[in-house]
């Protein structure tokens, strides 16, 4: 096996795995030859077969890698890409995007249907502008992946100046929307499965009337007349053909009044005149020809045709098959009037002209979040929902680091509001300022369908534009049903309290009860008020894990109100975690939450436990921890420990404990490598004691001041590996000083 090529090492692995042979130690010592990198969270690697292959796609495909550098390579029955996709579950896009080039053109037909099937996760990275040709390229590569594939999560990264028209593109697909007439055809044909889709459909509803009428026909024929022969066979067909026709319009009709809300495939109406009247839900399609062939809907034709009219000329035929390049833009900035005009449904135009602030958004209208939400023709941003079909849509939306304008914002809210199948979302690092608010109308309006799949949402930022907690209010009140809910903000801005207008606060909203599981909140250095985090952990029964970062408390009885509720109202909460709040003050507080008998995981990070404390307080939470049964881990990074206050701690597992402490971490504690010793040899001493039984698995040292003494640390970390898993890096104590002392 070790002499075979990866292409015969791949047919082999049937063979192999029949005869009880693993070929994983064969991939991995390819990956180490081949790769030459170790790859992040390499201990949690389960197939190093699929982990190569993928890597091995993604940098074929990015041409980082030679296939002829390595004989194991270069193999003539060998098609890099082709055989390696059906491997491939995540794969990222970078730069210019020449990869959705690749993989559209024609040669790479097989491979894109390979990773339609397998991929699973698309992520985009660092990309820049791009030209129309390249566009045409992602538009193939989305709809292939995302609307006939498996694609579930599309996610974006560091975009510090994000093209605009890339962006939207790249969202309003990701959301299940697409024109797919001529203003987006590529090619000379549009895409073969929504051609496929569509006949069947027709083909499977006239069928379906046909009968229909037959059995009405039969039911009239012995009711009223029943002399009256049967209708002859061609007269069926005939029928046939007109209900044919009847649900291409109806299709064409339906469109007219409202947007599909749901995931569907592609169901394009038919038509044999290439018109392009944007504006119309299936704008792709001039419908005027079908209207004429039926007598009882001219006078709709006559009021169709006047109104779009106005609207859009049909394109000119001599274009040919591909769409001008302005389309596109089109596409994407169709300007917000259009979803005003004439042809909404009166109800649906009703909602866009009422939809004064974000409290009352409606599925699917503009975003009037704020004031710079509040324009309505000739705002860029607008999505046009009405003129895209509604396709096949991810169920995760992941955006870090790419700053959203106010008409970015727009469109985003627009996609959020009818995006049912979004189950996660997380915004982190987009600037949104006061933007937040038109993130909020578009989730709003998403919360009215009874469909509503969103269980995950996740929002950090460097400045926060209103309270944490009462953003956490809105996203409760609106989204009982989430899972997990995560609001984190650096700075708090000093602008704050300048609430839009049309934007009432909704911290005093009435919090139902909820399915929340986690919470997260990071506050700007804000007070932590229990008068607003309070009803949302009552509201809270299920809630299993809270995290409180960078909070101040501004009185002593805050923390105690806070435990009390956590005790009566949460009874299934396993994880707490504080970070960054200043607890020296609260020793009582903390010993309470150490002897907790539901509590399976704290974390005081950088809470200044033992600032101002004495050595009796040390030896309280050593003696409590050793009779709580319950805790399995316990997280005191960032604490200054020091050497004497670790040695202490290896009391927990002495002959007379009852803990069932499996994990403690250590990281940034001022420890150095003796201290590190005296702790791993009296810990040795205890599981002596104790006949070996302990259930002591895991030791966090990142960040320590293990290098001052490389021989000692060494032999601290070789004992120490004996009894339990050591996981700490190669840190320079002495240069992390230096920055220290540079930045205060």
């Amino acid at each position: 096996l070790p002499l075979l090529t990866v292409f015969r090492l791949e047919r082999a692995e049937g063979a192999a795995r029949r005869a009880g042979l693993s070929t994983q130690p064969i991939w991995r010592k390819l990956w180490d030859d081949v790769m030459k990198t170790r790859p992040p969270n390499s201990e949690n690697i389960t197939c190093w077969r699929k982990k190569f292959l993928e890597t091995f796609f993604s940098n074929v495909l990015h041409g980082v890698l030679d296939v002829s550098s390595d004989w194991r390579l270069n193999d003539h029955h060998f098609s890099p890409l082709l055989h390696s996709s059906p491997h491939v579950s995540q794969l990222t896009l970078c730069n210019m995007l020449q990869g959705a080039v690749e993989l559209t053109a024609e040669h790479n037909q097989k491979v894109l249907e390979n990773l339609a099937g397998s991929l699973q996760i698309l992520k985009f990275q660092h990309l820049l502008s791009s030209d129309q040709s390249i566009r045409r390229s992602l538009v193939l590569l989305l709809h292939r992946l995302i609307h006939h594939g498996s694609v579930s999560q599309v996610s974006m990264y560091s975009w510090p100046v994000p093209d605009t028209v890339l962006l939207v593109l790249i969202l309003s697909m990701s959301a299940g929307f697409w024109r797919s007439g001529n203003a987006l055809a590529y090619h000379s044909s549009p895409c073969g499965l929504c051609r496929g889709e569509d006949k069947v459909q027709s083909q499977d509803l006239a069928q379906e009337r046909a009968e229909r009428g037959r059995s009405d026909e039969r039911e009239w024929s012995d009711g009223e007349n029943p002399k009256r022969s049967p209708r002859a066979p061609e007269e069926a067909n005939a029928a046939v053909s007109r209900c044919g026709a009847d649900d291409r319009l109806n299709s064409v009709l339906s469109g007219l009044r409202s947007p599909p809300l749901r995931n569907q495939t592609c169901s394009e109406a038919s038509s044999k005149v290439p018109c392009d009247h944007t504006g119309i839900q299936g704008g792709s399609h001039c419908i005027s020809d079908q209207l004429s062939c039926h007598p009882i809907l001219r006078k709709t034709r006559r009021r169709l045709k006047s109104a779009v009219g106005k609207k859009r000329r049909c394109l000119r035929r001599s274009r040919g098959p591909y769409a001008d390049p302005e389309d596109l833009y089109d596409f994407v900035f169709t300007v917000a009037r259009e979803d005003n005009s004439g042809l909404l449904d009166k109800n649906s135009a009703t909602e866009v002209e009422n939809a004064e602030n974000w409290t009352s958004s409606s599925p699917g209208s503009l975003c009037t979040g704020h004031a710079g939400c509040k324009k309505r023709g000739g705002s860029a941003g607008v999505f046009p929902l009405k003129a895209a079909h509604r396709f096949r849509s991810v169920s995760t939306l992941e955006l870090f680091s790419i700053p959203l304008t106010g008409e970015t914002c727009r469109t985003l809210s627009n996609l959020l509001s009818s995006w049912v199948s979004l189950e996660n979302l997380v915004l982190s690092y987009n600037g949104l300022g006061a933007n937040i608010f038109c993130i909020l109308s578009g989730l709003r309006a998403l919360s009215r369908h009874s469909d509503c799949h969103l269980r995950v949402v996740r929002v950090s930022d460097v400045f926060s534009h209103m309270p944490c907690m009462e953003l956490v209010c809105c996203i409760l009140s609106a989204f009982p049903q989430l899972h997990t809910l995560s609001v984190s903000f650096d700075l708090k801005n000093q602008l704050e309290g300048n609430r839009p207008e049309g934007n009432p606060s909704c911290s005093e909203a009435e919090i139902p009860e909820s399915c929340l599981e986690q919470l997260e909140i990071r506050f700007p250095r804000e007070p932590l008020h229990t008068t607003f985090l309070l009803p949302v952990l009552k509201a809270s029964k299920s809630l299993q894990q809270l995290s409180l970062d960078s909070a101040t408390l501004p009185c002593s009885q805050e923390l105690g109100l806070l435990l009390e509720v956590l005790r009566e109202c949460n009874p299934n909460l396993r994880k707490l975690s504080f970070h960054d709040v200043n607890l020296a003050e609260h020793q009582k507080e903390v010993l309470l939450l150490l002897q907790d008998p539901v509590l399976q995981e704290i974390t005081f990070s950088f809470c200044r436990l033992f600032e101002s404390s004495t050595t009796e307080f040390l030896s309280e939470i050593i003696n409590t921890v050793k009779r709580n049964s319950s805790l399995k881990s316990l997280k005191l990074p960032g604490n200054r420990l020091g050497n004497h206050r670790l040695i202490a701690l290896a009391d927990i597992f002495s002959e007379d404990s009852s803990s069932s402490l499996c994990q403690l971490d250590v990281s940034s504690n001022c420890i150095k490598p003796d201290g590190l010793l005296e702790f791993t040899k009296k810990l040795e001493g205890h599981i002596q004691q104790r006949g070996g039984q302990i259930q002591f698995t895991h030791l966090r040292l990142f960040q320590n001041w293990l290098d001052q003494d490389a021989e000692t640390a060494q032999e601290a970390l070789r004992r120490l590996k004996a009894v339990c898993s050591v996981v700490n890096d190669s840190w320079d104590s002495s240069q992390a000083f230096a920055d220290y002392i540079s930045v205060m």
